[in-house]
C-alpha cells in the first residue's frame, strides 16, 4: 500500500510532501493482488477526504456542505474500508463525525438538520451504526454503542410507520411540510427493513424480525416490490394520493441493494429458510440484469438511469457503493451467492480504476465505469462509490468466516433497546390516529433527493438538496 496515504490523520504535512512528489497518473489495479486493491482503496478513500473539512477548526463534525445524509454513508464507506483493509488512518474522523450528530437522544435526530430530514436521510446514519456494531469499529467508553444508535434510529422510525394511508408504509418525508411527505419510497422502506433485518441477526431479537417481516409484506403488496411479475422490480416510490398504486418505475441500485441486504440478512436469520432464499433471487436476478448490462460484459455496474444521459446528480452518484458493499456482505451472510457477486465486483472494480485519471493528481474517478475511462466528472461522490466498490474486492482474500458479527459470534457492542424513545419531537403525528405505545418502537432511509410529481404519462424530477 502507498505508504503516504497511510500516514496518519487527513491534512498530515507528511503525507501531502510525499504526495506532492509522486508521478502516478491514474490507479492501477491488479484484481488478483490483496496489496493493489488496498493501494486503490487508499488512494480513493484519501481523495474522498480531500473534500470533507468537518474535522477542521470552526466547522462541524460529520457534516458536509449541502447535505446531512451523505456524512453518514460516508463514514459507512469509511468503517467498511477499515474493516477491508486494516487502515486505522481515518477513525479518528469518524468517531468523532458519527458522535457529533447523533442528536440528544441517541437517534440521528440532530436538532440543527432534524427539521427537514427525511426518513431516508436518518436511516444512513443507522445503518452506519449498525455496520460498526456488525464490524467491531472502535468505540468510546463514554459515548453510545453503535448497536444503541442503530436501535435509536429503529425506534423512532417505527412510530412513524402509517396504517392509515395505504394500510401501512413509511412515509419518505417525516414532517407533513415537507415536499415529499405524500409519497411513499423504496429507499425509506427498504432502509428501514434491512436495519430491523440486521438488528434481527445481531440481537437474536424476534421483535425486529416481525418487523422487516411486516416492511417486506407492505412493500409487496403494493408497486414498490413487485413479485406478482416475473421482473421483481423495484419502482422508486408510490403516491399516497393513488393509495400506493401509481409508481415511479425508475430503477436505482440502492433501491435494489437495500431491499436485497435485507433478504439476506432475514435468509441468514432464519438459517437460510427457502422463503427468504426464493426472495433473495428474486431480487438478484433483475439486479444483475439491469444494472451489469450486457453490451458491457454483464459484469460492470452501471447507473442505467442516469449515467446513460449525463444527469446524475450527486445523490445517485452515490447509489453503485451501497450496492457494491450491500452485494459483498450478501456474498457472507448468503454464501451460495458468492460465486455469482464475485465476478461482478472484480470487474466493476477493474472498471472503476481505468475510470481513475482525473483531477490535478490524475487519480480522482469519474461517475461512470463502463466506459472504462474518465468521463470528466470527479467529486466526493465519485471517490466514495469508487471506495466502495475497491475496499468490498478485499472479500476474495478473507476467510469466509469474515461475514458481519452478532452477539453470540464476538460482536461487542453493548444493546440498549430503549435508545431514542424519550424523542418526541422524532416523529409528525399529524393524520395518525394510533396513539404510539412502547411495543410500537421499533424503526429506517436517504435522501433520494427526487421528488415526484405528474402522475399521467410523465414524471418530473426536483432534486432536493440536504
Amino acid at each position: 500500500m502507498r505508504f503516504a496515504r497511510r500516514l496518519g490523520s487527513l491534512g498530515s504535512p507528511l503525507a501531502a510532501l510525499l504526495l506532492a512528489g509522486q508521478a502516478v497518473m491514474g490507479i492501477n489495479l491488479d484484481i488478483n493482488s490483496a496489496d493493489s486493491i488496498k493501494n486503490a482503496a487508499a488512494t480513493a478513500a484519501y481523495d474522498m477526504m480531500s473534500y470533507y473539512q468537518g474535522n477542521q477548526s470552526g466547522q462541524i463534525p460529520g457534516k458536509l456542505p449541502g447535505t446531512w445524509w451523505e456524512g453518514g454513508a460516508m463514514f459507512m464507506t469509511l468503517i467498511q474500508y477499515w474493516h477491508w483493509t486494516g487502515d486505522p488512518s481515518y477513525n479518528p474522523v469518524t468517531i468523532q463525525g458519527m458522535l457529533w450528530q447523533k442528536g440528544e437522544y441517541n437517534d440521528y435526530m440532530p436538532a440543527n438538520w432534524s427539521s427537514y430530514l427525511g426518513n431516508d436521510d436518518q436511516v444512513f446514519w443507522g445503518l452506519a451504526a449498525m455496520t460498526g456494531a456488525e464490524l467491531n469499529f472502535p468505540s468510546q467508553p463514554d459515548a453510545p454503542s453503535w448497536l444503541e444508535l442503530a436501535q435509536g434510529v429503529f425506534n423512532t422510525q417505527v412510530p412513524r410507520w402509517d396504517p392509515n394511508t395505504c394500510h401501512g408504509g413509511l412515509r419518505w418525508q417525516i414532517f407533513t411540510y415537507q415536499a415529499g411527505y405524500n409519497q411513499k419510497n423504496a429507499i425509506s422502506n427498504g432502509g428501514l427493513f434491512q436495519l430491523a433485518a440486521r438488528l434481527a441477526r445481531y440481537t437474536n431479537n424476534q421483535t425486529y424480525a416481525d418487523w422487516a417481516e411486516k416492511i417486506w409484506d407492505w412493500s409487496t403488496s403494493v408497486p414498490l416490490v413487485n413479485i406478482n411479475t416475473s421482473t421483481w422490480n423495484i419502482a422508486d416510490l408510490v403516491t399516497v394520493e393513488s393509495d400506493c398504486q401509481a409508481a415511479s418505475d425508475i430503477q436505482w441500485t440502492y433501491n435494489y441493494g437495500t431491499y436485497i441486504s435485507g433478504a439476506a440478512y432475514m435468509y441468514n436469520f432464519t438459517n437460510g429458510s427457502q422463503k427468504w432464499k426464493d426472495r433473495l433471487d428474486g431480487l438478484l436476478k433483475p439486479t444483475y440484469s439491469t444494472f451489469f448490462p450486457a453490451q458491457y460484459g454483464g459484469d460492470t455496474m452501471s447507473e442505467v438511469s442516469c449515467e446513460p444521459v449525463n444527469t446524475c446528480d450527486r445523490n445517485m452518484i452515490c447509489f453503485k457503493g451501497f450496492l457494491s458493499s450491500w452485494l459483498t456482505f450478501t456474498s457472507l451472510i448468503a454464501p451460495y451467492t458468492y460465486n455469482d457477486i464475485l465476478p461482478k465486483l472484480q470487474k466493476s472494480a477493474q472498471a472503476a480504476a481505468n475510470s481513475c485519471t482525473g483531477g490535478d493528481d490524475g487519480e480522482h474517478c469519474g461517475i461512470s465505469w463502463v466506459e472504462n475511462k474518465f468521463d470528466g466528472h470527479s467529486g466526493l461522490e465519485e471517490q466514495m462509490a469508487a471506495l466502495s466498490i475497491f475496499s468490498s474486492n478485499m472479500v476474495a482474500f478473507q476467510s469466509k468466516n469474515k461475514a458481519p458479527l452478532t452477539a453470540d459470534t464476538g460482536g461487542n457492542s453493548t444493546s440498549n433497546p430503549n435508545a431514542g424513545l424519550g424523542d418526541s419531537s422524532s416523529h409528525e403525528q399529524d393524520g395518525l390516529t394510533k396513539p404510539i405505545t412502547a411495543a410500537d418502537r421499533a424503526g429506517a432511509g436517504i435522501v433520494t433527493a427526487i421528488f415526484v410529481s405528474g402522475w399521467v404519462g410523465m414524471v418530473s424530477w426536483m432534486v432536493l438538496e440536504r
